[in-house]
């Protein structure tokens, strides 16, 4: 009963837990930042598209796989800005690690067209749910902010994967295609629960 007792105060006590950075500690452009390297979910997806990038045969498709990826991110963070919700926002960002994780693991090779539209519905998708969060932010800082961020996690991503590449050439592909399916495997773990 003393234990109870305990555990009943401690919770009448207890704070909320913010999940990301609040704006008014911190500001719109610190929260906007903070806001995608503070979940899993985002980083597992972002630090894909850099991977994926950087195994482009072209250098159009270097460029074309990140700016896809942050231009829905751009066009989400504005349509959550102007109160418009997208349904399934978190099933497809689930989505979106676990084919990023099976494009990967098959290193499978698609019309640049084709993966920019992909790349950038599942943007869009992750931009929805950031947009959404933003909390108290003024969104053009926020949103730039996590634009930002975004963009260097897509390019640790592809920095992780030029040092694969250089450093295992022959096997890097199937170095790479194990992270592909580590990705997928952490997409289906996100995913269950």
């Amino acid at each position: 009963m003393k234990r109870l007792s305990a555990a009943t105060v401690v919770t009448l006590f207890a704070q909320p837990a913010l999940a990301h950075a609040d704006p008014a500690a911190h500001g719109s452009v610190a929260a906007g930042f903070l806001h995608p390297l503070m979940g899993t979910d985002h980083i597992l997806a972002m630090v894909a598209v850099g991977v994926l990038a950087a195994t482009q045969a072209r250098v159009a498709g270097r460029v074309a796989v990140p700016v896809a990826f942050v231009a829905g991110m751009g066009g989400g963070i504005a349509l959550a800005a102007s109160g418009v919700v997208l349904p399934l926002a978190e099933p497809m960002i689930l989505a979106s690690i676990i084919v990023l994780g099976v494009v990967l693991a098959m290193a499978l090779r698609m019309p640049m067209a084709v993966g920019a539209a992909l790349l950038g519905l599942f943007g869009l998708f992750h931009g929805t749910a950031h947009g959404l969060e933003m909390g108290s932010s003024d969104a053009l800082p926020f949103g730039l902010a996590v634009l930002a961020a975004t963009a260097l996690l897509h390019a640790a991503g592809a920095a992780f994967a030029a040092g694969v590449i250089a450093l295992l050439r022959p096997a890097s592909t199937v170095a790479l295609r194990l992270f592909g399916v580590g990705m997928g495997l952490g997409g289906l773990a996100l995913a269950l629960g």
